[in-house]
């Protein structure tokens, strides 16, 4: 039961932009926003994508799921991802920005970043200095995409949190966290990739 009660706790935190976890983990929204303290004071002048940035080829408009992050996924997908009835967690003023988190057995949480308009040049700039992992992945339909944290949690947590380049100054981000009885049967980076894929479609061409 602790350790239910530990993993919605920190899935509450990833959406509400907590300082800190009962697991000393930091949330994907807080993640997402340390760059933006190393960042100049007007990123909006500067040039993006940054060094060895990629560039996103077709910017999407994501004003529609800012507005309603929790329609970021459909329930037809929610379902096939977590089963029937997990609870929802909207927050669409949350710390890191517009999100929604989703928790079962397993979590997934969707947040749009809003701390700064570099897109994916934050993430990379926080390569090693705060993000110890970081792995850029296969782009997902063509959107470049990378995975980072404080800490490899793949192994040992079923953990993933990567962030997907929708604009050179967007990006959308996806956390999960695979159930107990899953983990260790697919790279939960792979599984963020494919929950991503489902938002960019959602984000394409609507529900």
């Amino acid at each position: 039961m602790r350790r239910a009660l530990t993993l919605a706790a920190l899935g509450l935190c990833a959406l509400a932009g907590c300082s800190s976890t009962t697991t000393g983990r930091a949330s994907p929204s807080e993640q997402a926003g340390r760059p933006a303290s190393s960042a100049p004071n007007s990123p909006a002048a500067e040039e993006v994508p940054g060094p060895g940035v990629p560039k996103v080829p077709s910017p999407l408009d994501a004003t529609r799921l800012k507005q309603n992050p929790c329609e970021s996924l459909t329930s037809a997908q929610i379902t096939d991802l977590l089963g029937d009835n997990p609870r929802v967690k909207p927050e669409p003023h949350g710390a890191g920005g517009p999100g929604c988190g989703w928790f079962a057995q397993a979590q997934v949480a969707v947040v749009f970043p809003d701390i700064n308009n570099l897109g994916l040049t934050s993430f990379y700039r926080a390569k090693d200095r705060i993000y110890r992992f970081f792995l850029a992945l296969a782009p997902v339909d063509g959107y470049p995409a990378v995975a980072y944290g404080e800490d490899d949690n793949r192994a040992s947590r079923g953990e993933c949190d990567i962030a997907v380049g929708i604009s050179d100054r967007e990006t959308v981000v996806v956390s999960i966290r695979q159930s107990p009885a899953h983990q260790g049967e697919k790279d939960p980076c792979d599984s963020a990739r494919d929950v991503a894929q489902k938002v960019l479609g959602n984000l394409r061409g609507g529900h």
